[in-house]
């Protein structure tokens, strides 16, 4: 089964940076058979690598990787401080890139990888990984479908005890999961945005925060994150004027309901309708093999639809804008 996924993907792929996250970019796009390289600083971790791997090409240097030029495109899975210069480097290059998030950690360096990108008509794509989750395009189909109405409210919760960084707070690591996704689903940017965050663990590094986002179409929501938790829920919640939708990423099932309830207003007084529940079905898919095919699927492709350079910029600058807020 490999051998034939294999011959049917010619593309070749390199990936830049082996951590936390770039060992899945590996490891998916081996499953895509398209895995042909990577470039990664630490020795141990590149020789480890090479028993696992050891038909595809390797380097110490980014640089290295591009001057060999068999390579269709790149993915960087780089601490965020080092996406502009390598993501910089992969474009004026003339090759495909995807980026993990945020794309950057400042407005003025995403701005230039977007002209930069636009200058050498390079494909650049950021990876907001759950933009591709099977559940949530389902939920934008169900909205564009009229479904529930109006959207009015959006809210989302993503709570953990887990993993405390150092170099970032709560909100750059995890809220631009949220953000992205607000973006998808209201299409608008918020005219509002206002953020609180406490720091319990670290001076100055939040554990949690909370930002509220109002639109100019009327819709409001907010996001909460924190890493300072009891337990994993990962739950949002899209309230229409015609019902509601749920859904729960980390509960057994992963459940997505839509709500048939809402108010009426009979002689001026509001009246609960309080229909049925519909438990929805969507296609069981990793959302990252998602994404990855949809880089592979798009490569020569300058206007891409989804996690495009123009969404994670205004995802930058919904992260920056709250972020001063917060500190």
């Amino acid at each position: 089964a490999f051998i034939e996924i294999f011959t049917m993907n010619t593309k070749k792929i390199c990936v830049v940076g082996v951590g936390e996250w770039g060992k899945n970019h590996v490891a998916t796009l081996s499953d895509l058979g398209a895995l042909a390289g990577i470039v990664e600083s630490d020795t141990e971790i590149l020789n480890r690598y090479l028993k696992i791997y050891p038909d595809i090409k390797y380097f110490s240097d980014i640089r290295d990787a591009i001057a060999i030029n068999t390579f269709d495109g790149f993915t960087v899975a780089t601490p965020a401080e080092t996406h502009f210069d390598i993501a910089k480097c992969i474009i004026e290059a003339g090759k495909p890139v995807l980026v993990e998030k945020p794309l950057t950690l400042s407005i003025q360096e995403a701005e230039k990888l977007v002209a930069l990108s636009k200058a050498n008509e390079v494909a650049l794509l950021v990876g907001h990984v759950l933009l591709f989750h099977p559940a949530i395009r389902k939920i934008k189909e169900i909205i564009s479908g009229d479904r529930i109405g109006k959207i009015q409210y959006v809210y989302s919760n993503r709570l953990n005890l887990g993993q405390v960084r150092t170099e970032e707070n709560v909100f750059w690591s995890l809220a631009p999961h949220d953000i992205a996704i607000f973006q998808y689903l209201i299409e608008e940017y918020p005219k509002k945005i206002s953020s609180t965050g406490s720091s319990f663990l670290q001076a100055g590094i939040q554990d949690l925060t909370m930002t509220h986002l109002k639109y100019g179409n009327g819709v409001e929501g907010h996001i909460f994150v924190s890493w300072l938790h009891p337990f994993k829920e990962h739950r949002l919640v899209v309230v229409g004027s015609e019902g509601m939708i749920t859904f729960e990423d980390t509960v057994k099932g992963r459940p997505l309901k839509i709500y048939s309830k809402k108010f009426d207003f009979k002689n001026g007084i509001p009246k609960k309708v309080d229909g049925p529940v519909e438990l929805v079905h969507f296609e069981n898919k990793m959302p990252l093999t998602a994404e990855m095919e949809y880089f592979i699927d798009n490569l020569n492709n300058k206007n891409l639809k989804t996690a495009n350079v123009h969404q994670a910029l205004d995802v930058i600058k919904i992260l920056v804008e709250a972020s001063g807020q917060i500190n």
